[in-house]
């Protein structure tokens, strides 16, 4: 034999020996020898207390995950550890130990750690105990020492729990949660191979749930989508999610049906991030879809359907992740939007809703206008841009609107309705909102039309309406500040034109539709009978909260009524004088004026019968002076010529006007009284 192929041959064999003489020790030698270097190494290593109290075993297999080459053939080694613990650092309130494992098995592939490459297909830990911690200043116990970056690279494909349990206080988020994760038998009918339950509470609200989900870091494979179930309820509000996650480690895509239901939008804040307004018992369910950037990406709830107390919605929701802030966009629908569901927005519910929505009461019995204030802190999280439409309105079964439509802006705090236009008993109003909350006080401005109110279309289940053929048109134009309705209105400048032309009322109408003051002055005046109204003017003028008549004259068949006086809408109180003028000797009751005082709540009515001489001259200067050509562009609107009012209008003057928020008004008020 030539002595190269000898060479050859004998190096051959010695190579196979000494191979095969350190797969005898691999195999013979007892690891738990080297347990010691291991724990001093990896403690070194992660400036933490890490420890294998237990045996350390190493045994050979195939490779349990198929790649469909020849490496399946190779048998890889297999480690086992028994009674492993990681420590938490000194600050921690948690325990000596931030993890306990029972059992840790895992297989490693050799030859790419020729390349310094550490491939562990599966990892599997049987009995772990996790606790991860956050603390208020931001220490966490899952970071560990940070060291110059490794010539190592670890590549962990699998990660399996068999009866683990991880558990999470975060003082910054305010969770204090645990999880018990189990893994799954294998099943051809689906890709679950975990499931899991929780417990524990979030902001102080209970929270619980349980889910499934594929296998835990199988993530190697971004084509194939990671499956996800889940249930989760934080306090009242019930999160239910069936779908897919591709590459769960960078949220890359997400595919899913969202279902979500509670006691109010508003308590989604600390979930989402995304403002939403306090509302009613609200359930919707529709198809999330989204992807992440580098500011956090871009999420679609597409085509979603549900209820908001007994109103429907449905449409299209764009959340996306921008700067300065995130914003929100889409097109929001309902067929049938009950009025009183939009109450708790705008702090105008009940205290026996708030009951029923276990939300403290906050509007005092003894006062009218809602004092709930806005939560504007929360306006600078986000901005939005969403068109929402309604197609039939209800506020009660006696008074529908239709067709409402408006643009929401919000931007840096800055939330507009412009146009908020919706139809109402066969005319329309319009009204442009401004609320700017850059402030700690609110400055409101708003600017609303009514024009051609049907009498009858208003009242359409009162019959004795149906036979009128009056109509309302109206505006008004007030600026503001302050945090609530009531504190607004209390602030409030402006003006409030009104005109309602041929029309019929009566106590049993203002007793239907909640008037009280109008019920008691009528009481006074006609008694209970049926009153045709041919004209009814308003001009007023509202100065820091103080509404003063300029003009307000109610004319009936029977007599006309001249009002003067200011409500204060800051204390709620009422302080008019109404002074009639009989057109016939039957109406004994209107030779006296009529004194309206007292709160919203409870207004009283005085007759003062020391004036009766007056009577006749105080009316016809009333009469003579009353500003009422102010009101004469309301007339004109698509107005015959047999309009009555005209006969009280004489010229056309400018349209109310309102000075900027928190500015006093400067018009001049007249008063002819």
């Amino acid at each position: 034999m030539p002595r190269t192929k000898k060479i050859m041959l004998w190096s051959a064999i010695g190579s196979s020996a000494i191979l095969f003489a350190c797969v005898i020790f691999l195999l013979a030698f007892d690891w738990n020898h080297a347990r010691p270097w291991i724990n001093t190494h990896v403690s070194a290593a992660i400036g933490r207390d890490f420890a294998i109290n237990g045996d350390l075993e190493l045994t050979w297999q195939r490779s349990q995950v198929s790649t469909g080459t020849w490496r399946d053939w190779v048998p890889v080694p297999r480690l086992s550890a028994h009674d492993v613990s990681l420590s938490n650092p000194d600050w921690s309130r948690g325990g000596p130990n931030m993890v306990e494992v029972g059992h840790i098995t895992f297989s490693v592939y050799p030859l790419p750690l020729l390349n310094k490459t550490i491939v562990i297909p599966t990892l599997q830990l049987d009995d772990p105990i996790v606790k991860l911690e956050r603390m208020r200043d931001g220490r966490n116990n899952w970071t560990f020492k940070q060291n110059a970056p490794s010539a190592w690279t670890l590549d962990l494909q699998g990660l399996l729990f068999y009866k683990g349990e991880v558990s999470l206080k975060d003082e910054i988020k305010h969770i204090d949660a645990k999880a018990s994760i189990d893994t799954l038998e294998p099943s051809a009918a689906n890709d679950f191979v975990m499931d899991w339950k929780l417990s524990g509470t979030f902001n102080g609200a209970r929270i619980s749930g349980d889910g499934k989900a594929g296998a835990l870091l199988a993530l190697k494979n971004v084509d194939k989508p990671f499956p996800l179930q889940a249930q989760l309820n934080v306090g009242q509000t019930s999160i239910r999610v069936k779908g897919s996650v591709t590459k769960p480690q960078d949220l890359a895509a997400i595919d899913m049906q969202l279902h979500l239901s509670g006691a109010s939008m508003a308590d989604l804040y600390p979930l989402t991030g995304i403002t939403l307004p306090k509302t009613p018992e609200f359930s919707t369910e529709g198809h999330l879809i989204g992807t992440t950037n580098a500011l956090g990406g871009k999420w679609t709830y597409d085509k979603f359907r549900g209820k908001v107390g007994e109103s429907d919605i449905s449409g299209t929701l764009m959340y996306e992740s921008k700067k300065p802030r995130p914003l929100l966009s889409g097109d929001v629908v309902s067929k049938l939007l009950r009025l009183s569901d939009l109450g708790p927005i705008i702090g105008a519910d009940s205290n026996e809703s708030k009951k029923e929505r276990g939300v403290a009461a906050s509007q005092p019995e003894n006062k009218v206008l809602p004092v709930e204030k806005f939560t504007t802190e929360r306006w600078g999280s986000i901005d939005a841009d969403v068109r929402i439409s309604g197609r039939k309105i209800i506020r009660d079964a006696s008074l529908p609107i239709e067709n409402l439509d408006t643009h929401l802006k919000l931007n840096d705090r800055v939330v507009t309705l412009m146009p908020l236009n919706f139809g109402v008993a066969g005319g329309n109003m319009i009204a442009n909102i401004k609320l700017d909350g850059r402030n700690d006080i609110i400055k409101a401005e708003a600017k609303i039309s009514a024009r051609h109110l049907k009498l009858k279309q208003l009242f359409p289940t009162f019959q004795p309406m149906q036979a009128s053929f009056g109509e309302i048109n109206g505006d008004t134009s007030l600026s503001a500040t302050g945090n609530s309705i009531a504190s607004m209105l209390a602030s409030s400048n402006g003006e409030i034109k009104a005109l309602i032309n041929e029309g019929t009322i009566s106590k049993l109408l203002l007793e239907q539709i909640g008037l009280n003051i109008g019920n008691i002055i009528l009481s006074e005046l006609f008694g209970d009978k049926q009153v045709q109204l041919n004209c009814m003017a308003s001009d007023l003028t509202v100065t820091n909260g103080i509404v003063q008549t300029r003009t307000l004259i109610v004319d009936t068949d029977d007599a006309t009524l001249y009002i003067t006086g200011k409500i204060d809408l800051a204390q709620e109180k009422l302080d008019l004088t109404i002074n009639p003028k009989s057109k016939g000797l039957r109406i004994v009751s209107l030779r006296t004026p009529l004194y309206v005082a007292g709160d919203f709540k409870n207004p009283k009515v005085n007759v003062d019968k020391g004036v009766l001489a007056l009577k006749a001259g105080s009316a016809i200067v009333l009469g003579a002076l009353a500003p009422v050509t102010a009101l004469l562009p309301l007339v004109n609107v698509g107005s015959d010529e047999n309009n009555k009012c005209k006969v009280l209008l004489k010229e056309a003057q400018a349209k109310p006007v309102a000075p900027p928020p928190g500015k006093t008004y400067k018009g001049k008020v007249r008063n002819p009284a």
